[in-house]
């Protein structure tokens, strides 16, 4: 773990988890779905930042360790340890913040998916998945969520994605959505980037200058060269047009990384 940022009731926090506590509302009613250790709850609640908070895990063991961290911050009156899967640990209207991280895309659309009502009451979602970036940013879009914050957060060797969303009613979403994944994003002088590649690199850290974005996605291109390398070694028809769809994928990251960065642009 890299050198703590922030520090609170004993908790160092790594700095991935205090990219996410800066994300957090003050006053908020915040759970963490995911918890492990309850790191980042027992930080919140001890720093005075959010006014109660739900850890939650689907697994027995850090459940208990989350319990014995909560106790031993003398902060059982305000944080909740609860074992269970996803949203299941809350009730309706219960929390107006939820952090889901560390784990991959699909199972975070499949915990959003199946909270249900449990949703209705959260305004801010922050999110870090490690794979499959592009379902958790398709699936913002379709429950009129906006993205208003992107991050990268470099440690230990990988690379982190950061990102906070917020509701919206459905007309303010649909075009704040439409803006934020125009084509035309880069500017004059650049070329159109396809949504489905914007959402795999994200439009807010598409229209931002952090270096940690060109390095992730020089080493994302050296990769998929790498696999259609392989492909081509194929005899198989299928293996060829797939080299040939991922080969034109290749070459519009390779314009969008010659183009960038551009200005900071702000969706607020």
């Amino acid at each position: 773990m890299t050198e703590a940022k922030q520090s609170g009731a004993g908790v160092k926090l790594s700095d991935r988890l205090a990219a996410l506590a800066e994300w957090v509302p003050a006053g908020a009613r915040f759970a963490d779905i995911g918890t492990d250790h309850a790191l980042l709850p027992v930080f919140l609640a001890a720093t005075g930042k959010v006014a109660s908070a739900v850890a939650g895990d689907v697994h027995r063991g850090p459940v208990e360790t989350a319990r014995r961290q909560v106790s031993a911050a003398g902060l059982a009156d305000v944080v909740s340890v609860r074992q269970g899967d996803g949203l299941t640990v809350l009730e309706p209207d219960e929390a107006d913040t939820v952090c889901i991280a560390g784990m991959g895309g699909s199972l975070i659309v499949r915990l959003l998916d199946a909270a249900g009502s449990r949703l209705d009451g959260v305004g801010t979602l922050i999110l870090s998945p490690h794979v499959a970036e592009d379902q958790v940013r398709r699936w913002l879009v379709q429950h009129a969520y906006v993205l208003e914050g992107e991050r990268l957060v470099e440690e230990d060797g990988e690379t982190y994605t950061l990102l906070k969303a917020v509701r919206k009613d459905e007309a303010e979403a649909a075009k704040r959505n439409a803006e934020l994944y125009d084509e035309r994003l880069l500017g004059p002088g650049c070329p159109e980037i396809p949504q489905a590649l914007i959402y795999d690199m994200g439009p807010l850290l598409l229209r931002g200058s952090d270096e940690a974005f060109r390095r992730k996605w020089e080493a994302e291109l050296a990769k998929r060269e790498a696999i259609v390398g392989r492909l081509r070694l194929s005899a198989a028809e299928e293996a060829a047009a797939k080299a040939r769809d991922w080969e034109e994928t290749n070459r519009k990251i390779k314009e969008v990384l010659a183009c960038w960065p551009g200005e900071r642009r702000s969706f607020n």
